[in-house]
């Protein structure tokens, strides 16, 4: 393994002894990776997504690690975000963290994004987001006055081209974590948000050629030179979850590689562009 990504050398093996997370999003992926890491350092751990039988198979190999339970629940319904919150309650008694790490997007050129596209995007990015946020926080946080909330956005500072619909849904999630930060501080409640570049787990593979060949181009624009790996991003999500970070919330940290700051933020569009785009 990588050394940025030996966490036993990062955190101490009972940094969150104790303490209840639930990671929506938690079957592959940076979800996964999240409650893999959480589980290894002690937390009791709750994954939630859609599917339940790919729940299920998460499950059969994450409890090697720890405690963990999964349920089905689509974040758009907020009904289905109760029973979820009462089954934590009956598992566990109680929720200290969430991760909402839930979300979908794919990649488009603006022109060609109809209505049903953009209000899919956005009802699972940000409306499903806020649901699970304010459900969790009703039924735990608020009451027990103590709660930490980490929302998995995306590299969106300079604008997120090809991607509108969750650029726009990933903003409104830092603007909700910003306001959140201050409302619900008096509540002993902290939220902040984890930004990932582009991650090798991001199911790149699915992509055509033209885009893997640009893709292949864009690790060198990076100035890191490489992509993230999904142990990154989980490693910035559990320090922002635990005690170490207790002053910090209404923050983003960017895991990225500087990609931020320095890269060429359109060669996917072109890309789509040339392939796309009707006027071509």
């Amino acid at each position: 393994m990588k050394a940025y990504l030996n966490n036993n050398k990062l955190f101490h093996p009972e940094l969150l002894k104790g303490k209840t997370t639930l990671v929506t999003g938690g079957r592959s992926g940076i979800g996964y990776q999240i409650a893999k890491l959480f589980l290894s350092l002690g937390a009791k751990v709750m994954i939630a997504s859609r599917k339940e039988e790919q729940l299920a198979e998460a499950a059969k190999t994450l409890v090697e690690l720890g405690e963990v339970a999964y349920h089905a629940c689509d974040i758009r319904k907020t009904e289905e975000i109760i029973s979820l919150a009462e089954a934590i309650k009956t598992k566990f008694g109680k929720l200290d963290i969430l991760v909402n790490n839930a979300g979908g997007q794919f990649p488009t050129i603006s022109e060609m994004l109809n209505d049903k596209g953009w209000n899919a995007v956005i009802n699972n990015n940000l409306n499903g987001t806020f649901y699970m946020t304010r459900e969790m926080a009703n039924h735990f946080f608020i009451p027990q006055k103590e709660g930490v909330i980490v929302n998995i956005i995306a590299c969106i500072q300079r604008g997120f081209p090809a991607m509108v619909h969750t650029g726009a849904a990933r903003a409104g999630v830092e603007n909700m974590t910003k306001t959140l930060a201050q409302e619900w501080a008096d509540y002993n409640i902290r939220l902040n948000c984890v930004a990932p570049g582009v991650i090798e787990s991001s199911g790149l593979s699915t992509y055509p050629p033209p885009v893997q060949e640009m893709l292949s181009e864009a690790r060198k624009a990076i100035p890191m030179g490489r992509f993230g790996e999904s142990e990154e991003v989980a490693n910035a999500v559990c320090f922002l979850a635990s005690d170490i970070a207790s002053y910090c919330t209404g923050t983003t940290l960017y895991v990225d590689g500087a990609q931020h700051l320095n890269y060429d933020n359109m060669g996917f569009v072109n890309v789509m562009k040339s392939f796309m785009s009707p006027n071509q």
